[in-house]
């Protein structure tokens, strides 16, 4: 067990009196700072300089009332947020969340890792987050209109194309950064790029909605690679539906892989001839008709339906957790451990509860925290904003081949930052110390701020 550096002991304990009942945050800085000791014991400057201190606090927080009118003609009100975390290495950049669960620790947990992972894709991108407990689900496209267009009059003034760019995430596809990007330009009178996951006949990316789990699928093929291994002839496990787990699906299937399960609130399902095909064009459908079932796949073509059940327990040589954070626990590892399971890659933020991680780190299996696996969609959003600087649009060809680069590329950081302070092979304590040093050696370099 690695000894905790007496600094990191003391900021993680000072966030724990600061802020106990953000639960989400705590789990994240403890995370993040327990892998830096060696990094803290090598080099006194970041003690010296309080670098800890300043990163586990936002530079500036948001928060603010969102009015809307429902189809009834009533008020209704939601609380949204926006968290500048670090923009030592550019303009904020992370994603808006729409959900019920949507609250400061979780937006400052998610804004906190955002720091790290973008770091990671080599891109000027700092680090934040934002969004409302509003959920779409069961909302009317005007419902939904009216609420982002509430969202943006509070927000406008706050972001930029150089200054913060937010992003989708869940509950925020391209029709809500639609109706969020047309209110920012009536308000601003500017045609920028200060949002991104824009429709591609009007600034956006190819590829932006898959990027997340193709870059999450490049990452663990170059993890496996490590062993002589290679995504083809493995059988996949994957938790969600969304965007990232379609991303898995396809590339997964590109490779020569074949994906058995999906997940939602509902239960999972196992699919034992594989997610491919319609069947994977078929998730759009799912999502776009808003009931958040997973049970319709199952009904739809004729497989396995596990109704509250989580898909960990069924036998696969890798598992992509690609749905929520806190999602994979400790028994689902041990299961997962016990059908053979060779790889664990995070798709999601913070998926994997810490003793789970604990387990498969023990247990050999390759295991890559989501700050490395899942930065795949920021790195594409990161290739969308040069776009729209440079006033082009690259082929999908071409944006695949940056992202497969910069996947390999944070890969390569990773396991070169794990060998040099100790711990060969452990990828969560690699990409936490390699995003971890760019950011804290350019806020010195900026001095005080």
């Amino acid at each position: 067990m690695q000894k905790v550096n007496p600094y990191v002991s003391e900021v993680i304990e000072r966030v724990e009196k600061r802020f106990p009942w953000e639960k989400e945050f705590i789990q994240a800085v403890r995370e993040v700072l327990t892998s830096l000791s060696p990094v803290l014991d090598r080099n006194p400057i970041y003690k010296q300089m309080r670098i800890l201190e300043r990163i586990v606090e936002p530079e500036r927080v948001y928060q603010f009332r969102v009015p809307w009118k429902d189809d009834k003609g009533n008020i209704q009100v939601n609380t949204g947020y926006r968290i500048g975390f670090n923009s030592a290495l550019g303009p904020y950049k992370g994603g808006l969340r729409f959900h019920a669960s949507v609250n400061l620790s979780i937006l400052k947990f998610l804004g906190f890792e955002q720091i790290f992972k973008n770091s990671l894709t080599g891109l000027p991108m700092g680090g934040g987050k934002g969004g409302s407990d509003f959920s779409p689900v069961g909302k009317s496209d005007n419902e939904i209109e009216n609420f982002c267009q509430s969202f943006m009059t509070a927000l406008y003034r706050h972001i930029g194309a150089n200054t913060d760019v937010p992003a989708g995430d869940i509950g925020v596809g391209g029709r809500e950064i639609g109706y969020l990007f047309g209110q920012y330009r009536r308000l601003t009178n500017l045609y920028d790029g200060v949002l991104t996951g824009k429709g591609v006949k009007w600034g956006g990316s190819l590829i932006r909605p898959e990027a997340t789990g193709y870059g999450a699928v490049y990452f663990c093929d170059e993890m496996l690679k490590t062993r002589g291994q290679s995504i083809s002839g493995k059988i996949v496990a994957v938790s969600g539906f969304g965007n990232v787990a379609w991303g898995v699906c396809k590339k997964v299937t590109e490779l020569g892989g074949k994906v058995v399960t999906l997940s939602g609130p509902d239960g999972c399902i196992y699919d034992k001839d594989g997610v491919k095909g319609e069947k994977i064009d078929y998730l759009l459908q799912m999502r776009a008709s808003g009931r958040d079932r997973v049970q319709d796949y199952a009904d739809k073509f004729k497989v396995e339906f596990h109704p509250g059940k989580r898909p960990w327990g069924i036998k696969c040589d890798l598992a992509f957790p690609c749905a929520t954070q806190n999602e994979l626990n400790e028994e689902d590892a041990k299961a997962l451990l016990k059908n053979g399971c060779i790889a664990v890659t995070e798709g999601a933020n913070m998926p994997v509860e810490p003793k789970a991680i604990d387990l498969f780190i023990e247990n050999k299996v390759l295991y890559s925290p989501g700050k490395a696996s899942n930065a795949g969609g920021v790195a594409c959003s990161g290739l969308e904003m040069t776009q729209n600087s440079i006033r082009m649009q690259w082929s999908a060809a071409e944006v695949d081949k940056h992202l497969h680069q910069i996947m390999v590329n944070i890969h390569k950081a990773c396991l070169e930052a794990a060998a040099e302070y100790g711990t060969p092979g452990n990828y969560q304590n690699g990409a936490n110390i390699a995003g971890f040093l760019k950011v804290a050696d350019a806020m010195i370099d900026q001095g005080n701020i």
